[in-house]
C-alpha cells in the first residue's frame, strides 16, 4: 500500500489536488495510509472517522431520515458522506478536489439488515459523485484492508483525470 499511497501523494501534489476522507468501515486506514507519506500535508485536507451512525448525521450532514430508513450501510449514505467531507474540508472558496467515503459491515455480525462484507465507497469530484458497491470476503481485518485498498485505487483512478 505504501507504493500506492506514494503515487497518490506525488500525483495529487503535482496536479494541485486536495483530498478529504470520511471513513466508517475503514476506521481511519485511508487517511493513515496517506499521512504515512512525506508531503501528504499538501494533499490530505481532512480525515474524519464517523463510526457511529449519529456522527454521520451530525458531522457529515447525512440525512437523518435516510439513516433511520436504511441504516448507515447504503449507497446514498456513502454519497452524502463524500459530499459532506468535501464541504467540511473547504477553506473559504478553496474547495476540496476529491472527497472519498466508506461505509459497510466488517463483521462479525450483520448490521441494519446488511450482510458482512457489504461495502459502499463513494468518490466525489466536481459535480459528480459515484458510489461503488463491493462484497468483500474474509474476517473483519481482511474486509477493512480490502476496502482501504479499493478506496485508494479509486483515488488513483480519479487522479488520472487531472492534468499534471
Amino acid at each position: 500500500m505504501t507504493k500506492q499511497a506514494k503515487q497518490i501523494v506525488r500525483d495529487a501534489r503535482r496536479r494541485g489536488v486536495t483530498i478529504a476522507v470520511a471513513e466508517s468501515i475503514t476506521g481511519g486506514k485511508i487517511a493513515s495510509t496517506l499521512v504515512g507519506i512525506p508531503g501528504a500535508s499538501a494533499v490530505l485536507r481532512l480525515g474524519i472517522v464517523a463510526y457511529a451512525t449519529e456522527m454521520k448525521r451530525r458531522v457529515l450532514g447525512v440525512d437523518g431520515r435516510l439513516l433511520d430508513k436504511h441504516g448507515a450501510v447504503h449507497p446514498k449514505v456513502a454519497k452524502q458522506m463524500a459530499l459532506g467531507v468535501r464541504k467540511l474540508g473547504a477553506i473559504g472558496k478553496d474547495a476540496v478536489t476529491i472527497g472519498i467515503a466508506t461505509t459497510g459491515v466488517a463483521g462479525p455480525d450483520p448490521q441494519d439488515g446488511a450482510e458482512v462484507g457489504l461495502t459502499f465507497i463513494a468518490v466525489s469530484v466536481g459535480d459528480e459523485t459515484e458510489v461503488h458497491e463491493y462484497r468483500f470476503e474474509g474476517g473483519r481485518n481482511e474486509i477493512r484492508y480490502e476496502a482501504t485498498q479499493v478506496a485508494l485505487a479509486l483515488v488513483e483512478e480519479v487522479l488520472r483525470q487531472f492534468k499534471a
